[in-house]
């Protein structure tokens, strides 16, 4: 089992900057992605960024070259970085890993944390 705690978020006016974190606990030497993921009411959720094991990372196309995923404290912790925030930032962002337990691939999310991008 893998367990996500996030923190982080909250409001901003745009071109601000936020930072979320989340930390991993359980099984962490399993996990073999990190990343984050946000949904707005009433739509798909959508990837935002994620980053691999080997350190490759992924981005939206929405935020890249705004937003920087990146891990600490032994690839427990993962950090997005949002910079020059739109209002169409505006959802919940979720944390998720997954990991290769028994031989199978599970997904683990987070609570959730708010984003609002609002002047």
């Amino acid at each position: 089992q893998v367990q996500l705690v996030e923190s982080g978020g909250g409001l901003v006016q745009p071109g601000g900057s936020l930072r979320l974190s989340c930390a991993a606990s359980g099984s962490v030497s399993s996990i073999t992605m990190m990343g984050w993921y946000r949904q707005v009411p009433g739509k798909q959720i959508e990837s935002v960024a994620v980053i691999f094991r080997g350190g490759e990372t992924k981005y939206g196309d929405s935020v890249k070259g705004r937003f920087t995923i990146s891990t600490a404290n032994g690839k427990t912790t993962v950090t997005l970085q949002m910079n020059s925030l739109k209002p169409e930032d505006t959802a919940v962002y979720y944390c998720y890993a997954n990991a290769v337990l028994d031989l199978k691939t599970r997904g683990y999310w987070g609570q959730g944390t708010q984003v609002t991008v609002s002047s």
